[in-house]
């Protein structure tokens, strides 16, 4: 497991060392988040989905488990953020995504190939969270950027819109719906998606390690919000999905242990480029994207032997 991640502390390493040294500006690693966020994520999205066999991506009664798991995270975290953190609606919708979305780029997709040999129930997952709760994400962001002098309905239009034409939901919906379609698609475009997206896991690490580097990590003194967001997406939220899918969806086997896996991976990454692309809590981000990787790392091998045992 270990040696299957060197790639994520290489790649994270090599930015705080830059940054520390002087050699690259802290500054700079906005520049690296827009390039993942707007071109090689999405790139990486579609030729994964768009070559995914869908028959076997979609297994209806453990997707609806994850879910409605989901939904009720979602409450009880936007609930906690509003009470004891902020009371602002892009605060809160941060707050939400760290403890609520997974990280598969370059965490689950790795440990998945390790464990199960594919990467494949992963993709089921990533539609939900960047098609459904990404598009929430950046529908609150965008609502919150927007200019305050617009009437009402053109604020919420022009974020409707913002949210629905963002490069990644782009990609998602596209190569969705070229696969459902048997279209044909050039595998010269397929290789040179395939080459820009495999560029986006090292270069979204690089600028969280830039970040980090100038700005540092607190670890003895992490905010009691921080660690309860660590907790709830590393302990809580996989507990709460193997209690909605395996009790009330009785979903079992391989199913019940890729739900609960998918669930443990830590905080996204595209919580830190959402984070520094509209300009809210980028510090705390980049501490929980790290944090929750270590975390997850840690208990990693215990989810396994726990979903192996009661699943």
């Amino acid at each position: 497991m270990l040696a299957k991640l060197f790639p994520v502390g290489l790649a994270f390493g090599a930015g705080v060392g830059f940054a520390r040294r002087g050699v690259i500006s802290a500054e700079v690693s906005k520049a690296f988040s827009d390039f993942s966020f707007l071109f090689a994520i999405p790139c990486y999205l579609f030729g994964n989905i768009y070559t995914s066999d869908l028959h076997t991506l979609f297994v209806w009664r453990a997707l609806s488990g994850y879910v409605l798991s989901a939904v009720a995270s979602m409450a009880v975290v936007g609930l906690v953020a509003y009470l004891f953190g902020s009371r602002q609606p892009r605060g809160i919708a941060l707050r939400i995504m760290a403890g609520i979305q997974v990280n598969t780029a370059y965490f689950a997709v790795p440990v998945f190939i390790m464990l199960f040999g594919t990467a494949t129930p992963i993709f089921s997952v990533l539609l939900f969270q960047v098609c459904v709760l990404s598009s929430v994400i950046i529908l609150i962001m965008e609502l919150g950027a927007a200019d305050p002098g617009a009437r009402p309905l053109v604020r919420a239009g022009r974020a409707v819109w913002a949210s629905l034409t963002t490069p990644m939901v782009l990609a998602c919906l596209l190569g969705l719906a070229l696969n459902l379609l048997a279209v044909k698609v050039p595998g010269t475009v397929l290789d040179g998606f395939s080459f820009v997206g495999a560029s986006a896991s090292p270069v979204a690490l690089f600028a969280l390690g830039l970040h980090l580097g100038g700005s540092g990590l607190r670890v003895r003194d992490t905010p009691p919000e921080e660690l309860w967001l660590i907790a709830f997406k590393c302990v809580l939220f996989p507990l709460l999905t193997w209690a909605v899918c395996y009790t009330l969806f009785g979903v079992r086997g391989v199913w019940i242990e890729y739900l609960v896996l998918i669930a443990a991976m830590p905080t996204p990454q595209n919580l830190f480029i959402f984070a520094q692309r509209y300009e809210v809590g980028v510090d705390m981000s980049a501490s929980l994207v790290a944090k929750s990787s270590v975390a997850a790392l840690l208990l990693l091998p215990l989810w396994m032997q726990l979903v192996r045992q009661g699943g």
